[in-house]
């Protein structure tokens, strides 16, 4: 016994890998990627990448504060603003899918046949069919809000139900009240509750759906792990991220399309 435990004394033993925080959106986790990808991230960088899961509007607060090491999200003016506040130096963009409306299969707002997104609310509105929306200031609520504006019609009324939640509980909420909801679709595939539900639609150019990768500034917050997110970022834009993002399908459909700069 005695003899045993020395050689395992003796023995290497790996050393932990580095951690860091990243603020990520309840869509990009809801889509299943993420596990996928950071396995990948630790045995490619060594990095043990944290993940905090909330919308994009809380994700770039976080960063704000410096309470995570950097953000990945969803919303172009969000970020455009987080980086003039100089909480970034910069956004890089990583990969795209896009957003789709889903609601009950006989689709009794008709939205199947609207020539444009803002047309498939307004169809919505007229019909004061339910429509649950994310209310939480997240990536796709601002999506959301910004449809509604081109719309040209508010969304007021008991027919509209924010329900300040993740895309998850969206989902959940929308199918108990056949409804109608605006989802990422790389979420609505990964969901497995779709009774009596589809999607209602799609294809829209004003549905497209970026991510992007924002490093917090180490000038506003020296404590950041600035280096760990460097690497992380070196990662992302990688030959092996692109494979990994572009293969990744739920029911034979791909969810993402890589389109890092490099």
């Amino acid at each position: 016994m005695l003899l045993r435990a020395l050689l395992f004394c003796l023995l290497p033993v790996a050393a932990p890998a580095e951690t860091m925080k990243m603020a990520v959106t309840t869509s990009f986790q809801n889509s299943g990627l993420a596990d996928v990808l950071l396995p990948e991230i630790r045995d490619g960088t060594d990095i043990e990448v944290q993940l905090v899961v909330v919308g994009t509007g809380q994700a770039l607060r976080l960063g704000a504060a410096g309470d995570v090491d950097a953000v990945l999200v969803h919303s172009r003016p969000a970020e455009d603003a987080f980086v003039a506040a100089g909480n970034a130096e910069y956004r890089r963009e990583i990969m795209y899918n896009d957003f789709v409306i889903v609601g009950p299969v006989e689709d009794p707002a008709g939205i199947n046949g609207a020539q444009s997104a803002p047309e498939a609310l307004a169809r919505i509105a007229a019909a004061e069919v339910p429509f649950v929306s994310r209310g939480d200031d997240s990536g796709t609520h601002k999506a959301e809000l910004a449809l509604w504006e081109a719309s040209g019609l508010p969304p007021e009324g008991d027919w509209y139900r924010p329900v300040g939640a993740g895309m998850g509980a969206a989902l959940n909420t929308a199918v108990g009240m056949g409804a109608y909801v605006l989802s990422d679709r790389a979420s609505w595939l990964n969901f497995g509750n779709k009774d009596g539900m589809a999607i209602a639609f799609q294809g829209d150019p004003a549905l497209f759906n970026q991510y992007a990768y924002l490093p917090v500034n180490p000038d506003k917050h020296a404590h950041v792990n600035a280096e760990a997110a460097a690497r992380l970022e070196d990662w992302l834009v990688s030959e092996r991220a692109e494979t990994l993002i572009n293969g990744y399908r739920v029911a034979g459909e791909q969810l993402f399309t890589f389109n890092a700069e490099r």
